[in-house]
């Protein structure tokens, strides 16, 4: 396996001794520069043709976002992770630069001591590396990739039983969506191809901390011909309204008084697959409260939340989608799912929308 050169760029000399010694430990990784602002970054980025960089967002000169904007012009760019502060603006920008496609982001400890502050960063940067380190070798063709399946009938012969097949006769009335790694740049690709009148209810996962996902529903509502906010405690599920779990909670389906209607319930409870919000926690609940009438979608990240909670759901007559090996960030969720033989399709991100369009009740 090739070794994974890093460039480590911060205006701060703390952070980036912090980023460069978690690098450093990291079997595998080599860290070949430094930099304290955007321009230098740029000029580095060309010489040393590093595989990654990590990339502040907010430095003097030039800014990550705008390093981002200029690297959209390089033909073969390096991957980008943001450091981020756990601020609204802070979050505001990084889902800009998510967007923009940087790989993922790794939130910056704003308390704590020297030893505290490396644990952090050493915790959220090393699984994002090891994903790293698994696509560049994959790209180097250094793993067999799975054959390319994109109908159901092509799929694993794995034939639904009688009850499923009977449930599913019933066009969805929600959509279920777990995202994670490469979600911000997907859900705004994806999200403004489904119609303004689109009639059923979508319920999304994406995996990120509090703060950031108000700042992803903003982002995709201003995108979006459909309503899409950050979900609150009591919103009542209705067609056309995208809910996005908030950060540090979980979220659930649960039946509003008259029996009929289905709102939402957000909980404290704690992380499953060491998530919160979790997939598989959202799932489970689609499952229970509508039986036969949904579509769960399964795209980019990183690990396996949501592959119980779908295996419910297929269980329970809903129709699976996900999407495929070569348009994710990483083939991580819907690797799994496909596996298993338990998806109905599976597409690349630019036909999603037009997947899920045809599940649903018009």
């Amino acid at each position: 396996m090739g070794i994974l050169r890093v460039l480590v760029v911060d205006d701060t000399i703390v952070y980036r001794k912090i980023v460069g010694d978690v690098l450093k430990a990291i079997p595998g990784v080599e860290v070949v520069g430094t930099a304290n602002n955007g321009k230098i970054a740029l000029s580095k980025i060309n010489t040393l043709k590093p595989d990654l960089v990590t990339l502040d967002i907010e430095m003097p000169q030039m800014s990550g976002i705008e390093v981002l904007q200029e690297l959209q012009q390089h033909a073969s760019p390096p991957r980008v992770i943001m450091l981020s502060t756990l601020t609204r603006e802070g979050s505001e920008m990084t889902i800009k630069a998510l967007e923009l496609g940087a790989f993922d982001f790794v939130p910056k400890p704003d308390a704590g001591t020297m030893a505290d502050n490396m644990l952090k960063v050493k915790q959220a940067i090393e699984p994002i590396v090891t994903a790293l380190k698994r696509k560049k070798t994959t790209r180097l063709g250094l793993r067999p990739r799975m054959a390319p399946i994109k109908r159901a009938d092509q799929r694993h012969p794995t034939a639904p039983d009688t009850k499923v097949q009977r449930l599913r006769k019933t066009k969805s009335e929600i959509v279920g969506i777990g995202i994670s790694t490469g979600g911000p740049n997907a859900l705004t690709r994806m999200i403004p191809m489904l119609p303004g009148n689109f009639k059923a209810p979508i319920l999304i996962v994406q995996h990120m901390p509090p703060m950031f996902t108000a700042s992803l529903a903003n982002s995709l509502n201003n995108k979006s011909q459909l309503d899409i906010k950050e979900a609150e405690d009591g919103d009542l599920i209705i067609p056309g309204r995208v809910l996005i779990a908030p950060g540090g909670k979980q979220m659930k389906i649960v039946a509003g008084q008259d029996g009929l209607s289905r709102k939402i319930k957000i909980t404290d409870d704690p992380p499953e697959n060491s998530c919160k919000p979790s997939v598989d926690y959202l799932f489970r609940s689609i499952a229970q409260h509508y039986v036969g009438r949904a579509t769960g979608v399964i795209m980019t990240g990183m690990g396996s939340d949501g592959s119980k909670g779908l295996a419910q759901m297929k269980k329970n007559g809903s129709h699976v989608i996900a999407q495929d090996e070569e348009s994710c960030t990483v083939f991580g969720m819907p690797k799994a799912p496909i596996e298993s033989g338990i998806v109905d399709v599976i597409a690349p991100l630019d036909k999603i929308a037009n997947e899920i369009l045809k599940t649903v009740i018009s």
